[in-house]
């Protein structure tokens, strides 16, 4: 983990696979305009990729509070930090390989 930015490390880029089979997590917090705008690009990215997507509430785990606070909305791809703050559509896209 990146101790300054709180991120993972990339896995091997050929370990991706199918879009289908990526998970795509959204960390933010209640009442987070930021964090709606990034929902709504995740889902709409989802729905087309076949992805999955989940969404973790940073005000309820203390390890991902200390780790993301300054950056909500965080995006994770299969755990490892994909982008934060603003979500670009097609940069996901690309992530999960579509």
């Amino acid at each position: 983990m990146d101790a300054m930015f709180g991120r993972t490390k990339k896995k091997d880029a050929g370990a991706k696979g199918d879009p289908a089979s990526r998970t795509v997590t959204l960390i933010g917090k209640p009442g987070c305009h930021l964090c709606d705008d990034a929902r709504a690009v995740i889902e709409a990215v989802c729905a087309e990729t076949g992805a999955s997507w989940e969404e973790k509430d940073i005000t309820r785990d203390e390890e991902l509070h200390r780790a993301y606070w300054e950056q909500i909305p965080v995006v994770l791809v299969d755990g490892e930090q994909h982008t934060f703050w603003r979500v670009d559509a097609g940069r996901l896209r690309r992530e999960l390989g579509a």
